[in-house]
């Protein structure tokens, strides 16, 4: 299979995963979503790693990696608490703002290049970001043309979305280098049991009671742990394969997948200008790893 179809298949998971979330687990807590997100996905993930154990991994391999485990557990903590408490609309959008900066991440850690048009892509990702917020900006602050932008302060889970949207752009680009050491279908599994494992460490030490939600196993955690699961195994079978900035642009087509959820599940209004907005920020990052 080539890494766009991998891409695909790992942006619908993504997509599911973050619609059974706020669908399914409404009243839990940020440390319990995150748990189930990455806890039990690892758990789900240990026998793959177990088929294949890592043998002669250099220093350099647990660096990349060290490094990127604290940042992936605070991004999915953020990450949570935006699609539990804001709409898909206008949280998930926020994530095209990666590949922009992937960019600086990109040639600073790994010396990646991009593409001329990089600038035109960023410019169509500020453009949509400007639409998604057009309406509710105009009804607070008519006539005011930085009002839209304005109003991503006043959604939480729009900021929360930016700064996992930061913090992700750098994970990737980790990730990327510790690839470097072993092939993607033995990386990506393993990658995830240690950061779940790291995870559990953590929550057992500062929240013991979210770890009980792995001894709490029902149908709901197993699909959207099954989902995850699936987009940690596409995603770096498709890294492996091309640019990060190419793999994340298309990873993020989840957004618009992510919109239809929200109108479809949650009765989301203004899907029309959602989408348009959200179709600007994905072609901004298409350009941009062009």
């Amino acid at each position: 299979m080539d890494w766009l179809a991998l891409a695909l298949l790992c942006a619908l998971s993504l997509a599911l995963a973050d619609a059974m979330t706020k669908k399914l687990l409404p009243q839990y807590g940020a440390a319990e979503l995150v748990v189930v997100r990455i806890g039990i996905t690892g758990v789900l993930l240990l026998p793959m790693v177990a088929w294949h154990p890592p043998t002669a991994v250099p220093l350099a391999f647990w660096g990349w990696v060290g490094l990127a485990l604290p940042l992936e557990l605070l991004a999915m903590s953020l990450y949570v608490v935006a699609i539990r408490d804001s709409p898909l609309a206008l949280t998930l959008p926020y994530l095209a703002f990666t590949p922009v900066f992937a960019i600086v991440t990109g040639a600073v850690l790994l010396g990646e290049q991009v593409s001329s048009r990089g600038l035109a892509g960023i410019l169509l990702v500020c453009i949509g970001t400007y639409v998604l917020n057009l309406e509710s900006a105009r009804l607070r602050a008519p006539g005011t043309w930085l009002a839209p932008l304005r109003a991503i302060a006043r959604v939480r889970g729009s900021r929360l979305m930016l700064m996992v949207a930061a913090i992700y752009s750098v994970t990737a680009v980790l990730g990327k280098g510790a690839l470097q050491y072993m092939p993607a279908l033995h990386f990506g599994p393993l990658y995830f049991v240690l950061l779940s494992a790291f995870t559990l460490t953590v929550f057992a030490w500062r929240e013991p009671a979210a770890v009980r939600a792995l001894w709490r196993p029902n149908w709901r955690h197993g699909l959207i742990a099954g989902l995850m699961a699936a987009m940690v195994i596409t995603h770096f079978l498709a890294i492996e394969r091309v640019q990060v900035a190419y793999m994340i642009s298309v990873k993020r087509i989840s957004i618009l997948i992510g919109i239809l959820l929200g109108a479809w599940l949650f009765a989301e209004t203004r899907l029309a200008r959602h989408l348009l907005a959200a179709t600007l920020m994905v072609a901004g990052v298409a350009l941009i790893a062009a």
